[in-house]
């Protein structure tokens, strides 16, 4: 029996613009029906990696197969099988609802005998049956970004690139938005949506770290959090607060601490560390700590750890 055909596989996907390197030698699979986020900072990797796979620009170095088609080799004969949503919306305001949605089944050769009826289901998926015409420039973002998505999907695609999809738009339609993508994985497509929201990244299957074009990590949430975190993660209460965050984040032992809120949260090892030792290390710095309380780790934890580490080792060499 051959093997299912993967909806992604890079290997060494490489892509230079002169000297400067965007994407460094990233390799991961993506299994069917996943959701993969793609986390980093603006300016890491993480566009023109979907850009290399939807076939808009060609790497430099490595390979990358879309559902086991190779990308470089074969660019057109990708594009039936993925959607993308850009980090823009990237629709057409005087254009209504249907119309944009009509627009784009032709874009995709949806044929003449199914538009109507892919169309239907698109309304009905995204929620826009009693917005069909509405002007798009009259929706609000979270609207709009249903219709992007809608558009998306027309061709019932088995792999779907979203590029920062609910960047800007209020957290109810973003909570809404991200039901519309489990459903849509629940019925076997395969997303990849990159993301600055580590909330957003915990509910993924898989996420990818990129940082300055490099992939820091690649695995489930869970996984990463077991790897990179062995130590407890303490949230501390004390004044003067700032001052507290920097002598915990240069004393040894510790792995990471910084503000939150108004907060300082901090990752100790454990065999070193402990409330008690804690309060009288920052007592004799003139701090005062009014209580200490155990929390859960986070991926936004892991990811700092990662990316100091490998800004520490790109300084040293």
């Amino acid at each position: 029996m051959q093997p299912p055909v993967l909806p992604l596989e890079l290997d060494g996907l490489t892509k230079k613009f002169g000297d400067f390197v965007a994407v460094d030698h990233v390799s991961f699979s993506v299994q069917p029906g996943e959701v993969i986020g793609y986390v980093g900072p603006n300016g890491s990797g993480k566009t023109t990696t979907i850009r290399m796979l939807c076939g808009l620009i060609k790497p430099t170095e490595g390979t990358a197969r879309v559902m086991g088609i190779d990308v470089a080799r074969n660019p057109e004969a990708v594009k039936p099988h993925i959607g993308y949503m850009s980090q823009k919306f990237s629709l057409y305001d005087d254009l209504t609802v249907l119309e944009n949605l009509q627009f784009y089944a032709g874009v995709y050769d949806v044929p003449a005998a199914e538009e109507g009826r892919r169309i239907e289901e698109v309304l009905h998926l995204a929620g826009l049956e009693n917005r069909r015409s509405t002007f798009a420039r009259e929706l609000s973002g979270g609207w709009r970004q249903r219709l992007a998505l809608g558009c998306a999907l027309i061709h019932r695609p088995p792999l779907l690139f979203l590029d920062e999809p609910t960047s800007g738009v209020d957290p109810v339609a973003r909570r809404e938005f991200w039901d519309l993508i489990y459903l849509l994985a629940s019925q076997g497509t395969t997303v990849l949506i990159t993301t600055h929201y580590m909330d957003e990244a915990e509910h993924c299957n898989k996420v990818g770290f990129m940082n300055r074009g490099k992939l820091l990590a690649f695995d489930t949430p869970h996984r990463l959090r077991a790897t990179y975190l062995h130590g407890a993660a303490w949230n501390l209460d004390a004044s003067p607060l700032l001052e507290a965050v920097e002598e915990l984040s240069r004393t040894a032992g510790i792995t990471r601490a910084s503000l939150y809120g108004d907060q300082a949260h901090v990752i100790i090892n454990t065999g070193e560390w402990n409330p008690q030792s804690v309060t009288r290390l920052l007592a004799e710095k003139g701090i005062t700590v009014q209580s200490i309380s155990p929390v859960e780790s986070t991926l936004e934890d892991v990811y700092t750890l990662l990316a100091n580490q490998g800004l520490g080792s790109s300084l040293a060499g």
